[in-house]
């Protein structure tokens, strides 16, 4: 076939399986316009068209508007061009898309009402910048203008949100419930309250950290104790109380008597909110992490046998 060869609109349909009302639709948009007219006004198409429509259909599949393959056809800009900026445009696109989908199932498994199922979409969609920032704005004004344990804090501000761009439904149901309690204003002067406690132990001269040697002792003595059924007010839970009051009178050179165990006890009370731990349970969650085991238990029963056997310890002392 030479150069010379021109098509009716009828020819070019059969040609391309476009419908002759689409190819006119692209003629009167100026997108492939006619080459020629035959003596009866009809419109004709030369080879060059013909390869024009075809490029036209390709884009057109690819989801590109008139507008854009206009900018390519008359080589304003190029389909490498054009093909990036598009690929970058449906990653954001199925992106949200798979967030959508995580909402709707997480939306099903709950049986959300309406206002819940909008606060999940709102905060669902939130920046990975939205999510930090709405964090960080926690930590700030809950560890603000206080001197509490640095190395805490460093840990905190590391341990951000990052929801992944396919959520599965529980990190979803994880990240709303974790801004909810960030928001929350009594778990805001909680972790304050433990803030301010930190700052003022750190005033009276205890710069040791976070003491991890010390809570994997607590976790160990007491985790044995659970698993043996022994309950915090029973004689066997006296030496288990001993034991541990004894091991934070090592760590704080303090001498074991009645008056550590009345500080201990508020060491617990303070830092024993159940919610302080959900947050870290959520962002582990969230974050794909492993969930650590919960501590909560093991304080409780710390507690209660601080309780039931300081009074003993006093007197046998």
């Amino acid at each position: 076939m030479d150069g010379d060869t021109l098509f009716t609109i009828g020819a070019l349909a059969r040609r391309t399986g476009l419908t002759v009302k689409t190819i006119r639709f692209y003629s009167d948009v100026g997108v492939v316009p006619p080459t020629d007219r035959s003596p009866a006004g009809y419109r004709l198409y030369d080879i060059d068209a013909l390869a024009r429509l075809d490029l036209v259909r390709t884009l057109r599949d690819l989801g590109l508007d008139l507008a854009v393959i206009r900018q390519v056809l008359d080589r304003e800009v190029s389909v490498p061009e054009v093909a990036a900026a598009h690929a970058d445009a449906l990653e954001v696109q199925i992106r949200t898309l798979r967030l959508r989908r995580a909402v709707l199932r997480a939306v099903a498994k709950r049986g959300s009402t309406s206002e819940e199922t909008d606060l999940m979409h709102k905060l669902a969609k939130l920046s990975d910048d939205e999510r930090r920032r709405l964090i960080t704005d926690f930590i700030d004004d809950t560890f603000g203008g206080l001197d509490a344990n640095a190395e805490f804090v460093d840990m905190m501000r590391s341990a951000m949100p990052g929801l992944p761009d396919d959520p599965e439904p529980e990190q979803v149901e994880a990240w709303v419930e974790l801004a909810e309690l960030t928001q929350d204003p009594d778990f805001r002067a909680a972790v304050r309250r433990m803030a301010e406690y930190q700052a003022a132990e750190r005033a009276r001269g205890d710069r040791t950290g976070l003491h991890h040697d010390l809570t994997e002792a607590v976790r160990d003595h007491i985790g044995r104790a659970l698993e043996a059924g022994i309950a915090p007010a029973s004689a066997q839970a006296g030496a288990v109380v001993d034991a541990l009051t004894a091991r934070y009178a090592q760590t704080f050179g303090r001498a074991d008597d009645a008056e550590l165990r009345r500080w201990i006890l508020a060491r617990l009370e303070i830092a024993g909110d159940p919610r302080a731990e959900r947050y870290w349970h959520l962002l582990a969650v969230i974050n794909g992490w492993p969930v650590p085991d919960g501590l909560a238990p093991v304080f409780a029963w710390f507690a209660a046998g601080l309780r039931a056997h300081s009074g003993q310890q006093a007197r046998v002392r």
